[in-house]
């Protein structure tokens, strides 16, 4: 779309990220890049997030009505297949996830022009042998929104959306394993467990620097039975334990 950021690590673009990762090794970072994601929460200088504002009346109503509507539009995917069959698609199904994400990339484009709580950019999944347990959903909004606007969206005085920044992607012509243990071993400098975190460090060790990865997000557990539990930061990260 002409004149916006989608053509940048966005969701809306995640499909392209997750083609067939064995083809270059820019797919095979976004793998990685994904991989190191579930861990935001430990990410320090590699996750931004929203600070929790002081409550504004109708921000409690607002929250609830984004929770029954999340509620109600993921109830027909509780089995995994219906989400399948009306264009949910299992993001990087073949790495080992805590969660999987389904995502719907039209709803992800949607979410960029305007928020529909009914409309989830992905479905959050565990995986259990064969079959998925759905325990959640997310939205998500450009990075070209302000802190107020996303507070439009879900006010933040109960949601803390969050953005995954600083990623250092490791030279396209390193080795698949060195590039594994780079980005994901407990020494790693590339992807958002490393130590590089500027464009200068990025740089001087021949990566590509990505101020902002994907764009804004915020989990939503509608099951759950009361507030702390549904808009849970604590739990996006415990998911990955």
């Amino acid at each position: 779309m002409p004149g916006t950021d989608m053509s940048g690590h966005d969701m809306s673009n995640m499909r392209g990220m997750a083609m067939d990762n064995d083809k270059d090794a820019d797919s095979d970072a976004s793998a990685h890049a994904m991989h190191s994601m579930e861990g935001h929460m430990d990410m320090g200088p590699h996750m931004k997030m929203t600070a929790l504002r002081q409550p504004k009346p109708g921000d409690a109503e607002r929250a609830q009505k984004v929770v029954e509507e999340a509620r109600k539009a993921s109830e027909k995917y509780l089995d995994y297949h219906p989400a399948l069959a009306d264009g949910f698609e299992i993001f990087l199904p073949n790495v080992p996830q805590k969660m999987y994400h389904f995502t719907n990339y039209r709803y992800g484009r949607e979410a960029f022009w305007h928020f529909n709580p009914e409309h989830p950019t992905s479905l959050l999944y565990e995986k259990h042998g064969d079959d998925y347990k759905l325990i959640g959903v997310m939205y998500t909004a450009p990075k070209r929104l302000t802190e107020d606007e996303l507070d439009e969206r879900i006010p933040l005085s109960v949601a803390q959306w969050h953005e995954h920044v600083n990623f250092c992607a490791p030279p396209a012509n390193m080795p698949r394993e060195e590039k594994r243990e780079k980005m994901l071993g407990p020494n790693a400098l590339f992807g958002l467990k490393g130590s590089i975190t500027t464009q200068a460090a990025c740089d001087a060790a021949g990566g590509r620097f990505i101020p902002i990865v994907f764009n804004w997000m915020v989990h939503v557990y509608p099951f759950e039975k009361d507030q702390a539990a549904i808009w849970s930061v604590a739990r996006q990260h415990g998911d990955a334990d």
